[in-house]
């Protein structure tokens, strides 16, 4: 095998390898506060996102905080100044797509969705750690 060959494929491996480590890695990193996505029933009578069908591929982290006994999801530790929310799911996806998919659902200028859930109406916010304090 020629010199030339051999660095070019060398380089295609470390290449391919680092790309393997950016989607893989970054789900493993986490530092700094606990992000969750919260659920609390409410009374607001406003338009609200069905949610009573959605996937729990799609959405891990609501469906996780809606059929907790506190109402939260599992926690997420943002990493790397917010590098890693680049490479993997968050619970800021879920709720700006809970925003996306019916815009007057938000309220508190995007704080909270209002989401409804077999007839039941929540709240759906991002909370951290530190927040709670």
């Amino acid at each position: 095998m020629r010199r030339i060959m051999r660095n070019a494929l060398v380089a295609v491996g470390v290449v391919a390898l680092v790309l393997l480590a950016l989607g893989a890695l970054p789900g493993y990193l986490g530092s700094g506060e606990q992000y969750y996505l919260e659920v609390s029933a409410t009374d607001d009578d406003g338009t609200a996102v069905n949610v009573t069908e959605i996937s729990e591929r799609r959405y891990p982290y609501l469906t996780t905080a809606l059929s907790a006994d506190d109402g939260r999801s599992a926690g997420y530790q943002r990493a790397l100044g917010g590098f890693k929310d680049a490479f993997t799911h968050t619970p800021f996806d879920e709720h700006s797509a809970l925003q996306q998919l019916e815009p007057d659902a938000a309220r508190d200028g995007g704080e909270r969705v209002i989401v409804e859930r077999d007839g039941q109406r929540y709240s759906v916010d991002v909370v951290s750690e530190a927040a709670d304090e």
